[in-house]
């Protein structure tokens, strides 16, 4: 199998994004569009990835981590002279080399397959991924020859009266053989307008030394979109969140309202599931089969079992087991443990604690820093006081406690196992189990008081 090689240009600042961000790490559907991008060149088994860095560059390679090599181009003058930065890499290698834009994240890894597969099968000195539109004002034209093969690709400035007819366009994005293509580079010239090397220039280069050029045109002209600014932006990430949930929803997923429903590119979502309107699900988060989520529900980082029903609660970074019923209006957040058949209900907030097995927290209650064993009942308004201004504590509540109604407990504290704590208490000391633990003022009725006082009037 022939070597391949993958140049991804991701140099430039991107002006007309109006951010400080750099362009290429403006995100979409939960990751910077430069990765989508380099993920989907993985899936082609390409044997080396160099992305082409200017801006912004230490910021990418944060991005982009160990999956890429990494080459500068100091100064931007040009798509041609940003790809023969790679030349210290790439230059002595031969192969297959894809050129592809950082900012072109719709285009999958079907479409790059398959492009290289007609580049090697033709053994072409380069094929350009070509599209059709109606609408193609402002893009190079592919001007093909009566073989088919590409006779030309022509700028639409410079295009004649026929020539700008034709809506099959060049995207930008390109096979080469590695040694044609370096040796093509160091031909390109300057000499436009711009001041700027060009990389279809190497197209013309090639078929003045009579190298085969072809093109594969995409059946989806919405996979070449190229990102330059915000309403951009918008328009990919809504074909993106269209792409993914219509692959969750062939995969078994019900969700109610596509275009209300919001889900990152690497989440994993269980048959059967439904998602309700206003849902979004974010990062890492995986969720089992036959579950709840929504409406107006967000999840991010999160691993939901099975059977679980999540309604208008927000859970991030936490584990949540299986035939769990969380929300209306539940938080759960970072480092939380939700097992099996616990119930977490209206306004009640959990913050890195382990929440055991058929517990209920069912209203107006924080549960922080805590270890909640298993059949524990926390009455309305249960607090663990875990902050003393300083540092936080621990509360443990052993397995089968019972805790009444607006009690606080206040940390560091342990409620033994099967301990009843009396409503409206404030514990500040341990409790043994099997124990009731009143931790309030007794009550005093003075008879007759609201007459004396009006006697006194």
């Amino acid at each position: 199998m022939t070597n391949r090689f993958a140049v991804i240009l991701a140099a430039g600042q991107g002006t007309r994004m109006k951010s400080k961000l750099y362009k290429v790490l403006h995100s979409i559907c939960g990751k910077p569009m430069v990765e989508h991008v380099l993920d989907n060149i993985l899936k082609v088994n390409t044997d080396k990835i160099v992305t082409v860095v200017g801006h912004g560059a230490e910021l990418v390679k944060t991005s982009l981590g160990g999956k890429s090599d990494f080459v500068l181009q100091e100064e931007q003058l040009g798509t041609a002279h940003a790809v023969i930065q790679a030349k210290e890499v790439l230059g002595n290698q031969n192969g297959t080399t894809l050129v592809i834009c950082g900012d072109t994240p719709l285009i999958t890894a079907e479409t790059m397959e398959a492009l290289i597969k007609l580049h090697e099968s033709q053994d072409a000195a380069a094929t350009i991924l070509s599209a059709y539109t109606e609408k193609p004002d402002g893009y190079g034209r592919v001007i093909r020859n009566t073989n088919r093969t590409v006779e030309k690709v022509v700028e639409h400035k410079d295009a004649s009266e026929d020539e700008r007819k034709v809506k099959e366009i060049n995207t930008g994005t390109y096979c080469f053989d590695n040694q044609a293509l370096f040796e093509a580079l160091e031909e390109v010239s300057n000499d436009n307008a711009q001041g700027e090397y060009y990389l279809p220039d190497v197209i013309e280069i090639l078929k003045a030394k009579g190298k085969k050029v072809f093109a594969f045109q995409t059946p989806d002209f919405d996979e070449t979109m190229g990102i330059n600014d915000r309403v951009a932006l918008a328009e990919a990430e809504r074909l993106m969140r269209n792409r993914i949930n219509n692959i969750h929803m062939k995969n078994g997923v019900t969700i109610i309202d596509p275009t209300n429903t919001y889900v990152d590119s690497d989440v994993k979502i269980g048959m059967d599931t439904i998602l309700y309107p206003g849902t979004i699900i974010k990062g890492q988060t995986v969720i089992g089969e036959d579950c709840q989520i929504g409406p107006n529900s967000e999840l991010v980082n999160a691993k939901i079992g099975s059977e679980t029903v999540i309604r208008q609660s927000v859970v991030h970074d936490s584990l949540v087991g299986e035939k769990v019923q969380i929300g209306p209006f539940a938080h759960i957040r970072p480092q939380s443990n939700i097992h099996d058949d616990v119930k977490v209900g209206n306004f009640v907030e959990i913050k890195k604690s382990e929440i055991g097995k058929g517990s209920k927290a069912s209203h107006l209650s924080y549960i922080g820093d805590a270890e909640v064993g298993s059949n524990v009942n926390l009455g309305c308004g249960s607090i663990t006081v875990n902050y003393n201004g300083k540092s936080k504590f621990l509360t443990k509540i052993e397995d089968n406690v019972f805790v009444g109604c607006n009690s606080n407990l206040v940390a560091p504290v342990t409620i033994g196992e099967g301990a009843y704590i009396a409503a409206g208490s404030t514990i500040t000391k341990d409790v043994p189990g099997e124990s009731l633990s009143i931790a309030r003022a007794r009550q005093v009725n003075k008879e007759n008081y609201v007459k004396k006082l009006n006697l006194n009037n």
